[in-house]
Protein backbone atom coordinates (compact mmCIF):
# COMPACT_ATOMS: atom_id res chain seq x y z
CA UNK A 1 0.00 0.00 0.00
CA UNK A 2 1.21 3.51 -0.76
CA UNK A 3 1.92 5.89 1.98
CA UNK A 4 -0.13 8.74 1.54
CA UNK A 5 1.61 12.25 1.88
CA UNK A 6 0.21 16.01 2.46
CA UNK A 7 -2.59 16.55 0.27
CA UNK A 8 -3.35 13.10 -0.10
CA UNK A 9 -3.75 12.31 3.06
CA UNK A 10 -7.85 13.66 2.84
CA UNK A 11 -9.75 12.27 6.68
CA UNK A 12 -10.70 15.39 8.74
CA UNK A 13 -8.14 14.58 11.59
CA UNK A 14 -5.44 13.19 12.43
CA UNK A 15 -3.25 12.01 15.65
CA UNK A 16 -0.51 13.87 15.19
CA UNK A 17 3.31 13.87 15.54
CA UNK A 18 5.84 16.26 15.33
CA UNK A 19 9.24 15.99 13.82
CA UNK A 20 10.53 15.68 17.56
CA UNK A 21 8.30 13.10 18.48
CA UNK A 22 6.21 14.64 20.56
CA UNK A 23 2.42 13.51 20.69
CA UNK A 24 0.44 16.51 19.63
CA UNK A 25 -2.88 15.31 19.61
CA UNK A 26 -6.11 14.61 17.26
CA UNK A 27 -6.42 17.77 15.55
CA UNK A 28 -7.82 18.99 11.93
CA UNK A 29 -6.07 17.85 9.25
CA UNK A 30 -5.28 21.01 7.16
CA UNK A 31 -3.95 22.51 10.57
CA UNK A 32 -1.25 19.37 10.55
CA UNK A 33 -0.62 20.19 6.88
CA UNK A 34 0.29 23.99 7.58
CA UNK A 35 2.40 22.86 10.31
CA UNK A 36 4.61 21.08 7.84
CA UNK A 37 4.52 23.61 5.65
CA UNK A 38 5.54 25.88 8.56
CA UNK A 39 8.47 23.66 9.22
CA UNK A 40 9.56 22.95 5.94
CA UNK A 41 8.59 19.07 6.44
CA UNK A 42 5.74 16.99 4.93
CA UNK A 43 2.82 15.74 6.52
CA UNK A 44 3.13 11.61 6.46
CA UNK A 45 0.52 8.79 7.47
CA UNK A 46 2.11 6.46 9.48
CA UNK A 47 -0.28 4.30 10.88
CA UNK A 48 -3.68 4.46 8.33
CA UNK A 49 -5.87 2.02 10.33
CA UNK A 50 -6.07 4.14 13.38
CA UNK A 51 -8.60 5.78 14.38
CA UNK A 52 -7.87 8.72 13.30
CA UNK A 53 -4.72 7.96 11.49
CA UNK A 54 -1.93 8.63 12.78
CA UNK A 55 0.78 10.89 10.86
CA UNK A 56 4.31 12.32 11.62
CA UNK A 57 5.69 15.37 10.61
CA UNK A 58 9.17 14.57 8.75
CA UNK A 59 11.47 15.32 5.90
CA UNK A 60 9.29 12.09 3.51
CA UNK A 61 12.50 12.61 0.80
CA UNK A 62 14.88 12.17 3.39
CA UNK A 63 13.32 8.94 5.13
CA UNK A 64 13.07 7.58 1.50
CA UNK A 65 16.01 7.69 0.72
CA UNK A 66 17.28 6.23 4.16
CA UNK A 67 14.89 3.36 4.06
CA UNK A 68 16.37 2.81 0.45
CA UNK A 69 19.61 2.85 1.72
CA UNK A 70 18.71 0.03 4.82
CA UNK A 71 17.31 -2.53 2.21
CA UNK A 72 19.99 -2.13 -0.05
CA UNK A 73 22.60 -2.89 2.93
CA UNK A 74 20.13 -5.73 4.37
CA UNK A 75 20.38 -7.22 0.32
CA UNK A 76 23.99 -7.01 0.23
CA UNK A 77 23.92 -9.11 3.32
CA UNK A 78 22.09 -11.60 2.71
CA UNK A 79 22.62 -14.60 -0.20
CA UNK A 80 19.99 -16.19 -1.95
CA UNK A 81 20.80 -20.19 -2.45
CA UNK A 82 20.68 -21.05 -5.95
CA UNK A 83 19.86 -24.37 -7.83
CA UNK A 84 22.57 -25.62 -9.53
CA UNK A 85 21.91 -28.26 -12.18
CA UNK A 86 24.17 -31.23 -12.51
CA UNK A 87 22.75 -33.39 -15.74
CA UNK A 88 24.31 -37.07 -16.19
CA UNK A 89 23.38 -39.42 -19.29
CA UNK A 90 22.85 -43.19 -18.43
CA UNK A 91 25.76 -44.36 -20.09
CA UNK A 92 28.45 -41.69 -18.45
CA UNK A 93 31.97 -43.14 -17.68
CA UNK A 94 32.82 -43.66 -14.15
CA UNK A 95 35.44 -40.82 -14.67
CA UNK A 96 32.84 -38.37 -15.89
CA UNK A 97 30.89 -39.42 -13.33
CA UNK A 98 33.31 -38.28 -10.51
CA UNK A 99 33.85 -34.97 -12.12
CA UNK A 100 30.14 -34.10 -12.32
CA UNK A 101 30.37 -35.40 -8.62
CA UNK A 102 33.03 -32.96 -7.67
CA UNK A 103 31.60 -30.10 -9.88
CA UNK A 104 28.35 -30.86 -7.56
CA UNK A 105 30.34 -30.84 -4.41
CA UNK A 106 31.65 -27.21 -5.14
CA UNK A 107 28.12 -26.64 -5.73
CA UNK A 108 27.58 -27.38 -2.26
CA UNK A 109 30.39 -26.39 -0.41
CA UNK A 110 29.57 -23.20 -2.35
CA UNK A 111 25.88 -23.06 -0.05
CA UNK A 112 23.77 -23.55 -3.18
CA UNK A 113 20.99 -26.48 -3.61
CA UNK A 114 21.91 -29.02 -6.39
CA UNK A 115 19.86 -30.87 -8.48
CA UNK A 116 21.13 -33.66 -10.11
CA UNK A 117 19.47 -34.69 -13.55
CA UNK A 118 19.71 -38.07 -15.16
CA UNK A 119 18.78 -37.46 -19.14
CA UNK A 120 16.81 -40.62 -20.88
CA UNK A 121 16.75 -40.96 -24.35
CA UNK A 122 14.87 -43.76 -27.01
CA UNK A 123 15.23 -47.50 -25.36
CA UNK A 124 17.30 -46.00 -22.14
CA UNK A 125 14.13 -44.81 -20.81
CA UNK A 126 13.14 -49.06 -20.60
CA UNK A 127 16.74 -48.81 -17.73
CA UNK A 128 15.07 -46.30 -15.08
CA UNK A 129 17.21 -48.53 -12.30
CA UNK A 130 20.23 -47.38 -14.24
CA UNK A 131 19.48 -43.84 -13.96
CA UNK A 132 19.01 -44.51 -10.27
CA UNK A 133 22.09 -46.38 -9.19
CA UNK A 134 24.30 -43.32 -10.87
CA UNK A 135 22.24 -41.12 -8.21
CA UNK A 136 23.19 -43.33 -5.68
CA UNK A 137 26.51 -43.57 -6.23
CA UNK A 138 26.58 -39.82 -6.76
CA UNK A 139 24.80 -39.37 -3.07
CA UNK A 140 27.07 -41.55 -1.92
CA UNK A 141 30.32 -39.75 -3.23
CA UNK A 142 28.35 -36.11 -1.98
CA UNK A 143 27.07 -37.30 1.84
CA UNK A 144 30.62 -35.12 3.00
CA UNK A 145 29.22 -32.00 1.26
CA UNK A 146 25.19 -32.46 1.11
CA UNK A 147 21.78 -34.05 2.47
CA UNK A 148 19.57 -35.46 -0.27
CA UNK A 149 16.33 -33.36 0.12
CA UNK A 150 14.20 -35.39 -2.29
CA UNK A 151 15.39 -38.99 -3.46
CA UNK A 152 15.77 -39.85 -7.31
CA UNK A 153 12.12 -39.44 -9.15
CA UNK A 154 11.43 -40.19 -12.68
CA UNK A 155 9.38 -37.05 -14.86
CA UNK A 156 9.23 -37.74 -18.37
CA UNK A 157 12.39 -38.32 -19.78
CA UNK A 158 14.42 -37.21 -16.77
CA UNK A 159 14.89 -38.64 -13.52
CA UNK A 160 15.87 -35.72 -10.90
CA UNK A 161 17.36 -35.74 -7.12
CA UNK A 162 17.68 -32.85 -5.43
CA UNK A 163 20.64 -32.44 -2.52
CA UNK A 164 20.69 -29.32 -0.18
CA UNK A 165 24.07 -28.34 1.00
CA UNK A 166 25.04 -29.01 4.78
CA UNK A 167 26.24 -25.44 5.25
CA UNK A 168 24.51 -22.14 4.72
CA UNK A 169 25.85 -19.68 1.95
CA UNK A 170 28.10 -17.25 4.00
CA UNK A 171 27.96 -13.61 3.70
CA UNK A 172 31.00 -12.84 1.45
CA UNK A 173 33.48 -11.13 4.34
CA UNK A 174 34.77 -8.04 1.96
CA UNK A 175 35.63 -11.14 -0.68
CA UNK A 176 34.38 -13.25 -2.30
CA UNK A 177 34.52 -17.15 -1.59
CA UNK A 178 36.89 -18.74 -3.60
CA UNK A 179 36.21 -20.73 -5.93
CA UNK A 180 33.06 -22.02 -5.82
CA UNK A 181 31.87 -18.56 -6.55
CA UNK A 182 34.02 -18.92 -9.95
CA UNK A 183 32.59 -22.43 -10.87
CA UNK A 184 29.24 -20.91 -10.50
CA UNK A 185 29.66 -18.23 -12.42
CA UNK A 186 31.05 -20.05 -15.08
CA UNK A 187 28.26 -22.36 -15.11
CA UNK A 188 25.34 -20.01 -14.67
CA UNK A 189 22.72 -19.91 -17.28
CA UNK A 190 19.33 -18.00 -16.36
CA UNK A 191 19.63 -18.84 -13.04
CA UNK A 192 20.86 -22.23 -13.09
CA UNK A 193 23.93 -23.71 -13.80
CA UNK A 194 24.39 -26.42 -16.06
CA UNK A 195 26.64 -28.77 -16.43
CA UNK A 196 26.21 -31.65 -19.35
CA UNK A 197 28.43 -34.44 -20.63
CA UNK A 198 28.28 -34.81 -24.23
Amino acid sequence: MQTRVNERIRIREVRLIDDEGTQVGVIPTFEALQMARDRGLDLVEVAPNAMPPVCRLMDYGKFRYEQSRKERESRKNQHVVELKEVRIRPKIDEHDLSTKGRQAAKFLDGGDKVKLTVLFRGREMAHPDIGRGLLDQLSDQLRPHGSIEQPPRMEGRTMTMFMNPLKPKQAPAGAQRPDATSGAERNETGGQAEVENA
